[in-house]
């Protein structure tokens, strides 16, 4: 059993997990000040920022479809070959629309492949691995999104855009290279069809959708926080240096995941969500009580124990829930949530920061935590069947 977890293969996807979110984890730090650099709007450059991820939210449902039905490795390599183009697309651009272009190109290829690589690695793991074996992949995503952003921002300043572009187009030139070399190209599950009919193309796993709303509400005042504190530490003016929270966060992840990796695979889902649920619940108050450093490394640490542990146990609870052949499905479903989340957020921030008293922020925050556990008790018998 311990060999077929940590074979090679799956120490390749982990790899190529890593590479295929910090190719655009790079870019986005610098992608709204490069189309202002060419002449967009203010508008505009907020459009670009976020278009990568609304369009990889309308192509999930299809990209879990695609991956149920076709070879993980072909999808996986139209997905790294479309991040590479959209990296050539920002190098040479000269103008914001061919960046825009570039940026649902972009959402497509990033959509192929962080579908694929979840939906891959599951297949790889045993059963009662799951849980473990989602944590490490979660693992890769968390540490692809502290060290990108970084290496982008310092080869920025140091080189300018271009080169920075250079090193994400690197990025996703590796993710073609990594996955030559699996043995198990991911081709798709010969399940019995009903009447010998094939399996109809559905949007959501409708048995998931529970989990994905969870993962939503848990995402939402995380994602108001990524683009909201900045701002909120200044209008209040407090004494506190924002640039820690984020690598704090990341590295408290990766030492929690680790931790509980042995945990994934034994413990009820609601054990988690109850822990978690309390961990964000003390983050977003400690934000909103924010007085010095201190406070504002325990709320990382928080969010860390809330969004950040929960993103790995509910996408492992969606594989579960799922079953073979339609975990490409399972896990777009899962990613949708996660999406909403991540757009939703930025939105509902906005409306906070801009219509309601400021110390008021995070309070209002702290609605999604009952929401979280009213989801729950709604659907807990459609979620405790993932363990069974």
């Amino acid at each position: 059993m311990k060999q077929k977890v940590y074979s090679r293969d799956i120490i390749l996807v982990l790899a190529a997990s890593f590479f295929y979110l910090a190719s655009p984890m790079l870019v986005t730090p610098l992608i709204t000040g490069f189309s202002g650099s060419l002449g967009a709007s203010a508008a505009l450059m907020g459009m670009i920022g976020g278009l990568m991820n609304l369009c990889a939210l309308f192509c999930r449902p299809f990209v879990g479809n695609l991956a149920d039905r076709v070879s993980k490795y072909r999808l996986s390599a139209v997905g790294a070959a479309l991040m590479a183009v959209a990296c050539l697309g920002y190098i040479l651009a000269s103008s914001p629309a061919v960046v825009v272009f570039s940026r649902i190109v972009n959402g497509v290829g990033y959509a192929c492949c962080s579908v694929c690589m979840s939906a891959w690695l599951s297949n790889l793991l045993p059963k009662d691995r799951i849980g473990s074996g989602m944590g490490f992949y979660g693992m890769m995503n968390a540490l692809a999104m502290a060290v990108a952003p970084a290496i982008g921002v310092n080869i920025y300043q140091k080189l300018g855009y271009h080169m920075a572009f250079v090193a994400a187009l690197c990025f996703s030139a590796v993710i073609l290279l990594v996955i030559r070399f699996m043995s198990d190209k991911g081709e798709p599950d010969n399940l019995p069809q009903q009447g010998g009919r094939q399996r109809e193309i559905r949007l959501v796993d409708r048995k998931v959708i529970p989990v994905a709303l969870i993962i939503m509400l848990f995402s939402l005042p995380y994602c108001a926080t990524q683009s909201f504190l900045v701002s909120y530490v200044e209008t209040r003016a407090l004494d506190v240096n924002v640039s820690l929270f984020f690598p704090f966060y990341a590295v408290v992840l990766l030492v929690l995941r680790f931790a509980l990796k042995s945990l994934f695979d034994r413990l009820p889902f609601w054990i988690f969500l109850l822990g978690s649920s309390a961990s964000a619940f003390a983050g977003i108050l400690l934000l909103a009580l924010m007085k010095n450093n201190a406070m504002l490394l325990l709320a990382a640490c928080c969010m860390a124990g809330g969004y950040g542990i929960m993103s790995s146990v509910c996408q492992s609870t969606a594989i579960l829930l799922a079953g073979p052949g339609r975990r490409g499905l399972a896990n777009s479903t899962y990613y949708i949530g996660l999406d909403l989340g991540m757009t939703l957020g930025p939105v509902a921030g906005g409306f906070l920061f801009g219509n309601v008293e400021l110390s008021l922020f995070y309070p209002v925050l702290l609605a999604t935590v009952p929401l979280e556990l009213m989801t729950y008790w709604c659907f807990r018998k459609t979620v405790r069947q993932a363990r069974q």
